[in-house]
């Protein structure tokens, strides 16, 4: 339970080491950069955005080519491929990447070309299709597309709108042109000098040619038009069919074409791991240029400043002053100084630093509640799940993927910890109170054996006796309150505020456990505890002084800051008000009751339902099908419900009584990499 404590340092070296001293603190990740100092005569920035940007995209490059190539050959990958985390891979792997990087650039350049080509040879291929398509009506046409014309003739192609016959065509043409024309209307008669030919007919259009002498075209083409005639959108020198011919050749080149580059990326798949390397190279290069140009930097130094562990200082030194020549100042950090904060727990606490995390680190002057606050948590989580096989089925699948992943994120790996010990704590509270997948072992001994054996509690049933365990919960509860209000009592001690611990925590225990004597000999205990406790008459004396001593106490003292008697008795006033945000926090703690008899009445329901279908062998079928649904249902619900509940127990109620969250994150200097972690000697 402790937050690391934090140095600032300063590191003065000679320039001609920048390079190898920036990708040792890269490497070691225990180095948060701040601003050294501002530039000046001697101390300038360098302007490295130009470069920074090369080297991003050029990562981005390779992670383009790395999606390219698991569009055409895929990694096999298992279900639980997601829990695997980054790929462990030795320096001398990475460096050997470095040394070819050209050639590998050159590999990923190929990579992204293959592809364009790809896609090119894929949209003339559409565009072919189209084409093809938009030929098909035209294929019983034995004569070229192309505008063909005689001495005396012309020959117009083209579509109009609708299915239209031959003599609705002529009429609509004849009715176009002048009376004196002496044209005929009727199809097939001697029109005098035009002639149409239906190519072919559909419901949308109908494809015509015509043949007419050249003094007619016009007059016949603009008596079609009216009638939404519209000439054909391309013009071939070969007949349709031909041109259908010659366009499915080329799809099929295209196609062959596709194929080779296919089996060209496929080929390029075996340097996938080296992209992948060659990637995290160039994202790690790009942050030490964005480092590089923050540091200030003279003709012949540079300085580097930020915070450290302390702890990791003696490691820093004998990395860099053996090998380098550099000054190393270390300093205590000024109490106005925005300090990261680090946590450093056991692995038991650890688990539950994402928890905190998520609510916020600790701030100044606040203590780090991890380990306090991990015990409540694993506990009062079992307590509202409290199926023995339910916690049984979390810790061992939880733990089984913790050995089998031991490179999953870091984020993963504390939350699957989280919930192993959740699910042990969930076993250990199943077995006091009976409860293993509901009363599977009562129902199915009564349904399939005719004989019913259960399994007993060690402690009680809830079902059987909630009211017990509301009021074990009130309890819990108020332990789980106390415990955060003695923190702000020890965080005063600590900080030698000792009238404020009196005033502030010493007299709400005073008030509050003065309050609880008086309660529990009360009538309304007894009706919810069903159960009647009689203290002796010293002991109720003794809790209404203590109610009241500290009840004057709180109104005359919480508002000891102010001058003015009366705001002060006011302020005092209002603060003895909170006593109902005290009652309404113990309440909170009836949801322990409500998730754990949610989790044991489901669990009975979905065993009752799975004995309704008999003692046959479809009976026996049934009930498996029915238990193995519902209780995975069961089990997911719960376990989010517990989730959840648990978290606003530590965050509202507990977190309430002495925690803020203010503090900001370590955020070192490290290799920020996509695939894989180099080894290195120290990481956080």
């Amino acid at each position: 339970m402790a937050v690391m404590q934090m140095q600032r340092i300063s590191i003065c070296a000679l320039k001609q080491h920048r390079k190898a001293i920036l990708e040792k603190l890269q490497a070691m990740g225990i180095i948060e950069l701040t601003d050294a100092l501002t530039e000046d005569t001697y101390f300038h920035r360098m302007d490295t955005v130009n470069d920074r940007i090369l080297f991003e995209k050029t990562a981005s490059m390779s992670d383009r080519s790395l999606d390219i190539l698991e569009g055409y050959a895929p990694e096999k990958k298992g279900l639980l491929s997601a829990l695997e985390g980054k790929t462990l891979v030795e320096a001398e792997v990475q460096e050997d990447v470095v040394r070819r990087k050209d050639e590998l650039l050159e590999i990923v350049r190929r990579i992204q070309a293959l592809d364009k080509e790809n896609a090119e040879c894929k949209a003339e291929i559409l565009k072919l299709e189209n084409t093809i398509q938009s030929l098909v009506p035209w294929l019983k046409l034995d004569v070229p597309m192309k505008a063909q014309e005689t001495e005396y003739t012309s020959m117009i192609f083209g579509t109009l709108p609708g299915n239209m016959n031959l003599e609705s065509i002529y009429a609509a043409v004849a009715a176009g042109l002048s009376e004196d024309s002496h044209l005929k209307i009727g199809a097939g008669e001697d029109t005098g000098g035009w002639n149409i030919d239906i190519i072919s007919s559909g419901q949308d259009q109908t494809c015509i040619a015509v043949v007419t002498l050249k003094d007619l075209a016009e007059a016949v083409e603009d008596s079609l038009r009216s009638r939404g005639f519209s000439r054909a959108s391309q013009e071939w020198t070969e007949t349709p069919s031909e041109a259908c011919k010659a366009l499915e050749g080329k799809i099929r080149k295209y196609r062959e074409r596709m194929e080779e580059i296919k089996k060209q990326l496929l080929a390029l798949s075996e340097y996938r791991e080296q992209i992948k390397l060659l990637a995290d190279y160039y994202r790690m290069r790009a942050d030490r240029y964005e480092v590089l140009g923050e540091i200030p930097q003279s003709e012949s130094t540079f300085i580097v400043s930020g915070y450290i562990p302390e702890k990791y200082v003696p490691e820093l030194r004998k990395a860099l002053e053996d090998k380098y020549d550099c000054v190393i100042d270390i300093e205590e950090p000024q109490a106005d100084e925005d300090i990261p904060v680090l946590l450093s727990n056991n692995s038991f606490s650890r688990s539950a630093e994402g928890i905190l995390e998520s609510f916020g680190l600790p701030g100044k002057g606040e203590i780090d509640p991890t380990m306090i606050m991990s015990c409540f948590y694993v506990f009062l989580f079992g307590l509202m799940l409290s199926d023995a096989a339910y916690g049984a089925i979390v810790s061992i699948a939880c733990g089984a993927a913790l050995l089998k992943f031991p490179r999953m994120a870091d984020g993963m790996k504390k939350s699957l910890q989280l919930f192993f010990w959740c699910g042990l704590s969930t076993l250990f509270w199943g077995i006091l109170f009976g409860g293993y997948f509901g009363d599977v072992v009562n129902v199915v001994s009564r349904t399939f054996f005719g004989h019913e054996v259960s399994i007993p509690a060690l402690w009680f049933v809830p079902l059987n006796d909630p009211m017990r365990l509301l009021i074990y919960s009130m309890v819990f509860g108020l332990i789980h309150l106390f415990t955060g209000l003695g923190i702000k009592g020890y965080m005063y001690i600590r900080d030698k505020k000792y009238l404020d611990c009196i005033c502030d925590v010493g007299l709400w225990y005073v008030f509050l456990i003065g309050l609880l004597i008086m309660l529990i000999p009360s009538e309304i205990f007894a009706s919810i505890a069903q159960m009647e406790i009689i203290f002796p008459e010293p002991v109720n004396m003794l809790g209404k002084v203590m109610a009241a001593v500290g009840a004057v106490g709180i109104v005359l003292m919480s508002g000891r800051a102010n001058k003015n008697f009366g705001l002060r008795i006011a302020l005092g006033a209002y603060d003895l008000y909170n006593v109902t945000g005290w009652l309404s926090d113990i309440l909170s703690y009836s949801r322990l009751l409500a998730l754990g008899l949610a989790t044991g009445v489901i669990a009975q329901v979905v065993n009752q339902m799975g004995s309704m279908f008999g003692t046959s062998i479809f009976g026996v079928i049934g009930f498996i099908v029915v238990f193995i649904i519902g209780h995975t249902l069961n089990l997911a619900i719960n376990l989010l419900g517990a989730y959840v509940h648990t978290n606003r127990l530590q965050y509202v109620e507990f977190f309430g009584k002495f925690y803020e969250g203010t503090g900001r994150p370590f955020n070192p200097f490290k290799e920020h990499t996509k695939y894989a972690d180099i080894k290195e000697e120290t990481r956080l």
